[in-house]
């Protein structure tokens, strides 16, 4: 099931589409309903003529809600960006937009919303502008359809907008590590701690033991929209039921995961993207936010070979958490200037476990420069620390070319130096225990390492394997 979030301006009717489209009101408050305006994510989900699933995420338009905008887009695979044809392009169509971008997002269509109310030459012109705020970026070529959540006007196109949507973007990869960000979390009567999110990277099963913001969890019941499951794959809007943790102790932002798949971390190194409409440099001096997940988290920052980044220009920075976040390579986070309230820019996470001090970091995401500046990582660790697996090198480590040479030769120096009883490999490291049973002209037997005798040249002759096997007679 694919998860689409809507985007665009206050009162341009996102959550009225989605309720034309689900028969569910994704307004779940009662100030919501009554004041006619989302102030917190909203949550629904229908079938298509196809019998493929969609699942909403509704965010609010409003800039004083934008933090909560931002905690509904973190995890989805698409947008439906809704523009009213009687007001058009509005400010925060254009920062909703920049903030999709920042996240990574490219698949998604445009819904041109109470199109009942404006005549259609009106209705052209409203397509025409947008179609020119949308130029150079993922929406660029998006479907534009015009409909009233109203009247009805346009929702089987809508219905057939999502379809194609869901057809040309590309399913979820289970890589047996899961992860999930938690967007609510709440005391449900008769079963304790429930939390939701969407289900990312593996999948989750009824009893697993896994990690919710750091708390150790058992997961009694797994369900999706309403239906329980044994098990369930990534890409789907999950809720889990836990025991081990009450509800007030997790929150928005916190996330469940797997242990030992994970080495959470307090500080990364990313490249950064600066908007070209950010009125001063970006540089160490400012309080700053990180919207990772579905969650919103004061960092520090530094900017990486420079002193700043110019807006519209690109650079590396490392960013220090005030808490340990399961983190890896890919993940996109957008930036927020929490003194000037505005959005700053957005990245990609290059580098978990970053190198110290921060004047010699390269990040990339190049598993080999992991490897190479460790040297030595095991599998666990290097999936952990890249999201990614290798074939082992030597017995559960990956090692770089560079220290496999090391520590062969430096064995061998050691072989040739002990005495005629061996190398007592008792005296050697795991590392080293692991390679010597590896090298060639080295034998080891009772825990003993000795170099392999030099075998004559004439060992292998025709004429010497003819008197072995004939043998010898007297005179």
């Amino acid at each position: 099931m694919r998860v689409v979030a809507t985007a665009g301006h206050v009162d341009h009717g996102k959550s009225s589409l989605v309720q034309a489209l689900t028969g569910t009101n994704p307004d779940r408050f009662e100030e919501e309903r009554r004041r006619g305006l989302t102030i917190d994510l909203g949550f629904a989900h229908t079938l298509l003529g196809n019998g493929e699933g969609v699942s909403f995420i509704d965010v609010p338009g409003h800039v004083r809600f934008l933090r909560n905008m931002l905690a509904g887009v973190g995890g989805v695979d698409a947008c439906m960006f809704v523009v009213a044809a009687t007001e058009g392009w509005k400010p925060q169509s254009e920062e909703h937009l920049r903030i999709l971008e920042l996240v990574g997002l490219q698949h998604g269509f445009v819904a041109l919303t109470k199109a009942d109310l404006v005549d259609d030459e009106w209705r052209e012109l409203q397509e025409m502008d947008v179609r020119d705020h949308l130029a150079g970026t993922f929406l660029a070529e998006a479907p534009i359809v015009a409909v009233s959540a109203t009247t009805g006007e346009g929702i089987d196109a809508v219905r057939a907008a999502l379809a194609t949507l869901v057809a040309t973007t590309p399913a979820a990869i289970d890589r047996g590590r899961p992860r999930l960000w938690i967007d609510r979390v709440f005391a449900a009567k008769g079963s304790g701690t429930v939390i939701t999110g969407t289900l990312t990277g593996g999948t989750v099963r009824t009893d697993d033991q896994l990690h919710a913001g750091g708390h150790p969890v058992r997961v009694r019941s797994v369900q999706s929209h309403g239906d329980r499951h044994d098990s369930i794959g990534p890409g789907n809007r999950v809720a889990l039921n836990l025991v081990g943790v009450d509800h007030t102790d997790l929150h928005r932002g916190d996330a469940v995961v797997t242990p030992a798949q994970w080495r959470p971390t307090r500080r990364f190194d990313a490249g950064l993207t600066v908007l070209a409409s950010l009125a001063h440099v970006v540089s160490r001096r400012g309080a700053y936010a990180a919207y990772i997940g579905s969650g919103e988290f004061p960092v520090k920052l530094r900017v990486l070979g420079s002193e700043s980044i110019r807006p519209g220009g690109a650079g590396l920075v490392r960013l220090h958490l005030a808490t340990e976040l399961p983190l890896m390579p890919g993940d996109r986070f957008v930036l927020r200037e929490s003194g000037r309230d505005e959005t700053v820019g957005g990245g990609e996470v290059l580098d978990v476990a970053p190198v110290r001090p921060a004047s010699k970091a390269q990040p990339n995401r190049d598993v080999d420069r992991v490897i190479d500046e460790r040297g030595w990582v095991t599998l666990d660790d290097l999936e952990a620390l890249t999201g990614e697996r290798r074939t082992a090198t030597v017995a559960h480590w990956v090692v770089s070319p560079s220290a496999l040479a090391a520590t062969q030769h430096a064995l061998r120096q050691r072989v040739a130096a002990a005495s005629e009883l061996g190398l007592d490999i008792a005296l050697l490291d795991d590392r080293e225990r692991a390679t010597i049973a590896t090298l060639d002209g080295v034998s080891v037997e009772a825990g003993r390492a000795r170099p392999v005798a030099a075998k004559d040249p004439l060992a292998d002759h025709p004429f010497v394997a003819a008197l072995l096997a004939g043998g010898t007679a007297p005179p």
